[in-house]
């Protein structure tokens, strides 16, 4: 008998909801680069008497986000102490949610493995909050060969959306597409930066495998799941569920016993490693907070959050490629994000072709917000005038290596499109006539080698001559028609002695 094994995946996923303050009190939530410490009081701090007040903002930011996954939100859900003790939580507890979550029932939509869409269904959203963070040290002096760790609770308290999918995944591909897309879901909403490395998104994987009969598809043995921590790219998601899988078929070809546990990925070395049994449910000892009363989410406030949902990503990424006729990779690129979605349309409606506009989009623009590692909404140039500018080239009133140059005035200098035109002489048609035949004679005159060489039938294939008007199309900055240049450049060159 043959047989095949095939994964089974589901992921929770940590999302860190885009609020300025905790979830229960008003310290800060831009703890990275923070002294340790210093972002907390004594609500997040978890001291005797002090009392958790609920965040709106976080509540508003977790219905947005379940709402654009199609999840049904409840009209009344209720926070629980999850008990537990670590060194990173200082109540021993954290506020989680669990029997009456924010939300439940939704959808996302993957490409899958295969050619068609493919349903991930969510279970739940619920709100919690977050613990705080170990830092662990080698010896550092006070005891010989001892080791130390630290604890920041900056991060304690920083409100955060958990999103647990149904185990509807098949492959380590699929789990890494259904974190990318909903990664791509909250930063176009707003609800999150979704920045893994930063840990503002973060993801637990379970996995166990089927093993079933090639032959009938029967299962045959399903084993116990393991659930993978520590990854913190879409790489790591990939490699930790390709190792996994890779053990647990070994473990059970070799006749053994999975465990349903807890494994650490350790990304240098691309292995999973057992940290701790899996506990379930009853372990946490979970019961109401009592400090806290239910979440009652009013019509008003619902329909306040659904008014404000905007256009989804991959429907406008549909429309780009049908409205604008963009290529697939172009269209999904500038629908990446609302900022640059919107930045892209606005200088289409400017009255500038979207292809060309596209492409100066992920050029000109993208390069100019790496280089100052800024986002879109701080671009010093107005989508009006970028719009203004594409639309001289598309009326072949400016060249393009003109308008790259005026372009690069504008964002270096801050000038507007008016001033930048004006200083590289402005919008004046093709160099022609007595001045572009002057630039000729110039530019024969500096390369009197190149010259010799086509005079001396060096130049069988063009290629000299082609150098020649490359000089010319440079002096003359685009202005000027390559193949006038090239019937100039061939008439002074025949009047030579």
């Amino acid at each position: 008998m043959k047989y095949t094994y095939q994964p089974v995946i589901g992921l929770e996923i940590h999302v860190q909801l885009a609020t300025a303050t905790k979830i229960f009190c008003s310290c800060s939530t831009d703890y990275i680069g923070a002294e340790p410490n210093t972002n907390v009081c004594p609500v997040c701090l978890g001291l005797p008497g002090a009392l958790p007040v609920l965040n709106g903002k976080a509540v508003e930011l977790g219905i947005k986000a379940a709402m654009a996954l199609s999840c049904t939100v409840k009209d009344k859900t209720v926070f629980h102490r999850k008990n537990y003790f670590y060194p990173d939580l200082p109540k021993a507890y954290q506020i989680s949610q669990y029997d009456l979550p924010l939300a439940e029932g939704g959808e996302l939509f993957i490409s899958g493995d295969g050619d068609t869409l493919k349903r991930i269904r969510i279970t739940r959203l619920h709100l919690e909050e977050d613990a705080g963070k170990l830092v662990h040290s080698a010896a550092d002096g006070r005891l010989e060969g001892a080791e130390f760790s630290f604890v920041d609770y900056n991060r304690g308290g920083v409100p955060l959306a958990e999103i647990v999918s149904e185990p509807d995944l098949r492959s380590p591909g699929e789990a890494r597409e259904y974190v990318t897309s909903l990664r791509r879901l909250v930063r176009y909403l707003g609800v999150s930066d979704g920045d893994m490395e930063r840990g503002s998104m973060r993801v637990d994987a379970n996995i166990s495998l089927q093993k079933t009969d090639s032959a009938t598809g029967e299962i045959l043995y399903w084993g116990e799941r393991s659930e993978i921590k520590n990854m913190n790219s879409l790489r790591a998601i990939e490699r930790a569920l390709e190792y996994e899988i890779r053990r647990q078929i070994g473990v059970m070809e070799a006749g053994g016993a999975l465990e349903r546990e807890t494994r650490h990925w350790n990304d240098g070395e691309g292995t999973t490693t057992s940290m701790r049994s899996k506990e379930a449910a009853h372990d946490y000892r979970y019961f109401p907070d009592p400090d806290l009363p239910p979440i009652e989410a009013s019509p008003s406030l619902l329909e306040k959050v659904r008014s404000s949902l905007p256009e989804m990503p991959w429907v406008r990424e549909m429309r780009f490629r049908n409205e604008y006729l963009l290529p697939e990779a172009d269209a999904a690129l500038l629908a990446e994000t609302m900022p640059l979605a919107e930045y892209f349309e606005s200088c289409v409606r400017s009255g500038a072709s979207p292809a060309r506009v596209s492409n100066w989009v992920r050029t000109e623009v993208l390069r100019v917000l790496n280089e100052r590692s800024i986002s879109i909404d701080a671009f010093p140039m107005r989508p009006q005038e970028l719009g203004s500018l594409v639309r001289l080239v598309d009326e072949q009133k400016l060249s393009t290596t003109a308008a790259r140059e005026t372009f690069n005035a504008m964002i270096e200098k801050g000038l507007s499109l008016e001033k930048a035109l004006d200083a590289s002489g402005g919008v004046g048609g093709k160099l022609s006539g007595d001045a572009l035949a002057d630039t000729v004679r110039a530019v024969l005159a500096s390369a009197p080698d190149v010259v010799a060489e086509i005079l001396g039938s060096k130049d069988e294939k063009g290629k000299k001559k082609k150098f020649l008007i490359g000089l010319v199309m440079k002096e003359a900055r685009g202005q000027a028609d390559a193949a006038v240049v090239g019937e100039l450049i061939e008439k002074m060159l025949n009047a030579k002695p």
